[in-house]
């Protein structure tokens, strides 16, 4: 499988670098996600910082810093960055390396230098590496010794996602049967290709399975703090006995970081969102990426949540840690439910 990584770098050193702005509307939907949010050190490794709106990134004289960067089969980085070298001779420079399955990819694409070229002078280049074979794919940015790298801009796009929904029929799903009282939700598609929720409760699944992944879809409640959310790793048969990604957008008073139950994004009863991004009655993409105990969320590109299951094993998510494959499912809450689904799309990570 061809895998892409490209990285479009903005190297300033005499001038600042520019400030990190939101996603765009193109690039909401295309599915780009923000590993920077702009203002906090949200899902970096401790000893990150953030000083003037940039991220910065330091490596002890001692030694150098290297940072796992979130990888599917393939995808695209934006980073837009300066580097203060340790000294002025110094030619060790930071770089982004990829993998697999333990090993270095070919000479020829195996990493990418931030500075390939004249580190003194601004430059914007445009890296694209195609990725072939099989194993793990994994990417990390190191910080050679002494080194201090600035982020204004760090955003990843998943590419190879795959519908699960073809906008058109509920082909590929299931409804959830056993219980009359949990039977009670319509799952629908109208006109406009979307998959509309009404009622409650239900639950409708997919019959295929997925243990580690990246979901993504756009989602439009119809109601003010309506309560609905996708499931993952669910066990076969059973009624929501997974992870659930939660949508609700409701907080408390003016304060988004104030989340009523959780907050969309949330892994309900698990972690709340760390803030409320999207609004009732408004599209809003959210991307949910499972990688072993691993979860992170984003709402409109912005990171909700960072998380490692910790807890003992078990094969209900719901009392321990699962990390084998379930169903996603889509939940029909109560007889308020009024949603609307729609471009949900999934990459499996082998």
């Amino acid at each position: 499988m061809t895998r892409t990584l490209a990285l479009l770098t903005l190297c300033l050193l005499a001038s600042p670098i520019p400030a990190a702005d939101p996603l765009t509307p193109k690039q909401l939907p295309d599915g780009w996600v923000k590993l920077f949010d702009g203002e906090s050190t949200f899902g970096w490794p401790k000893g990150a910082t953030v000083e003037k709106g940039l991220l910065v990134l330091t490596a002890p004289a001692d030694g150098a810093v290297t940072i796992p960067l979130p990888v599917v089969q393939g995808g695209e980085f934006d980073l837009y960055y300066s580097y203060l070298r340790p000294n002025p001779l110094s030619k060790k420079l930071p770089e982004v390396r990829l993998r697999r399955g333990g090993d270095r990819v070919s000479a020829s694409n195996e990493y990418v230098s931030l500075h390939r070229d004249d580190p003194e002078t601004p430059r914007q280049t445009t890296w694209t590496y195609d990725l072939t074979g099989s194993g793990d794919l994994t990417a990390t940015l190191t910080i050679p010794p002494g080194g201090r790298l600035s982020l204004s801009v760090c955003n990843f796009r998943p590419t190879g996602t795959t519908p699960i929904f073809d906008g058109k029929t509920l082909d590929g799903w299931k409804l959830y049967a056993g219980d009359p009282k949990r039977e009670r939700s319509k799952f629908e598609v109208t006109k406009d290709g979307e998959l509309r929720v009404t009622d409650g409760p239900g639950d409708l699944q997919t019959v295929a399975k997925y243990a580690d992944f990246l979901l993504q879809f756009d989602c439009k409640t119809r109601g003010k703090n309506l309560n609905s959310g996708v499931f993952f790793r669910c066990l076969p048969g059973e009624y929501q006995a997974g992870y659930e990604a939660q949508v609700h957008n409701g907080f408390a008073g003016d304060d988004r970081t104030k989340p009523t139950d959780f907050g969309t994004g949330a892994i309900y009863r698990r972690v709340p969102a760390r803030k409320v991004v999207s609004s009732d009655n408004e599209w809003f993409t959210m991307t949910v990426l499972a990688v072993g105990p691993t979860i992170r969320t984003w709402v409109n590109g912005e990171p909700v949540v960072s998380w490692t299951d910790d807890r003992p094993r078990d094969d209900n998510a719901r009392k321990g840690l699962r990390t084998a494959a379930g169903h996603l499912s889509i939940q029909g809450h109560d007889p308020t439910t009024d949603i609307l689904f729609r471009n949900l799309r999934v990459l499996e990570i082998r």
